[in-house]
C-alpha cells in the first residue's frame, strides 16, 4: 500500500471525526487534505498503489458545491477509493452516488462507500453528539471491510451499487443565513474560512446572503460564539425539523 490520502470537507467538524476514524485503522503513510482550510484546485495525481478516502457532508442531498472543483482536481490510475457521505439524520439522498460517480469518472475504483449520521450542522439538537460510541464501532467494522477488500486484490473488485438516483436531486437553497451579533470582535477568522467568500473581512458581522450556503463553518469557528442564524426563522424551523428527524437513523455501507 502506498500513501493513504484522507480528504474531507468539514465545516462543523463532524466529517473530520468520521474520516480520521476510518483512516486511523489503515496502515500506511497518511496524507491529509482539509478542503475547507486548504482550498486548492491544483491537479493532483494518485498512484495505483495509493488509497483515497473522501468524506463530504450532505447539503440538500448533494455534494457541497465548493468541494466539486477541488475533488475534480484529483486524478487516479484505477486507484482504490472509499467514498463517505455524512448527513444529519434526515437523508443522504443522491450525495453518495454523486460522490462515487465523480471519483469513478476520474479513474478511481470505489471499493467501499458509506453514509454516516452525524450531528446536524444547522439544527444541532438533531443527532446531537453523533457520531457516538455506537457509530464509531460501526465505522471500525466498515474500515475492516474496506481493508479486507483492499487485501483481496483487484481481480476480486466489482463495481459497487449504492443508493441514490440520477438525475440527481435538485439543490435547494437554505433560506437562513448566519450573521454576527454585537459580541463580534471583527477578528476576521470567519471571513478567512468561508468557502464561498460570503463574509467581508472589513465588515464580518454581515453575510452576503446571495453567496452563503449555510455551511456553518463561520459559526463553528467563531471564538466569541458571535455568529447565529436569525431566531425568528430558526426557532420554528428547528421545532419542525426536530420532529421530522426524531427517529434515529444508522450508518449504511456498501462493500
Amino acid at each position: 500500500m502506498g500513501k493513504i490520502w484522507c480528504i474531507y470537507f468539514s465545516p462543523s467538524g463532524t466529517t473530520k471525526v468520521v474520516m480520521e476514524r476510518i483512516a486511523a485503522k489503515m496502515d500506511g503513510e497518511k496524507h491529509t487534505w482539509d478542503l475547507l482550510k486548504e482550498p486548492d484546485v491544483t491537479p493532483k495525481t494518485l498512484q495505483p498503489e495509493d488509497v483515497l478516502l473522501v468524506g463530504v457532508p450532505v447539503f440538500s442531498g448533494r455534494i457541497p458545491t465548493p468541494c466539486i472543483p477541488m475533488l475534480q482536481s484529483l486524478k487516479g490510475a484505477q486507484t482504490p477509493a472509499i467514498a463517505v457521505a455524512v448527513y444529519g439524520n434526515r437523508d443522504y439522498d443522491d450525495a453518495l452516488l454523486e460522490l462515487k460517480n465523480m471519483l469513478e469518472e476520474q479513474a478511481f475504483w470505489v471499493i467501499g462507500a458509506a453514509a454516516v449520521v452525524a450531528q446536524h450542522s444547522i439544527f444541532t439538537k438533531v443527532a446531537a453528539g453523533r457520531p457516538d460510541a455506537e457509530d464509531l464501532e460501526k465505522l471500525d467494522l466498515f474500515s475492516a471491510g474496506c481493508i479486507e477488500r483492499l487485501q483481496s486484490g483487484r481481480m476480486n473488485w466489482k463495481e459497487l451499487q449504492v443508493k441514490g438516483n440520477k438525475p440527481y436531486r435538485e439543490i435547494s437553497n437554505v433560506p437562513m443565513k448566519p450573521s454576527a451579533d454585537t459580541t463580534c470582535t471583527s477578528c476576521g477568522l470567519c471571513a478567512r474560512l468561508c468557502p464561498v467568500h460570503a463574509i467581508d473581512p472589513a465588515n464580518p458581522r454581515k453575510t452576503d446572503q446571495t453567496r452563503c450556503i449555510s455551511c456553518t463553518a463561520c459559526i463553528a469557528a467563531c471564538p466569541q460564539g458571535a455568529r447565529h442564524f436569525p431566531k425568528l426563522m430558526f426557532v420554528p424551523a428547528s421545532v419542525a425539523f426536530e420532529k421530522k428527524c426524531a427517529i434515529r437513523r444508522e450508518p449504511e455501507w456498501f462493500l
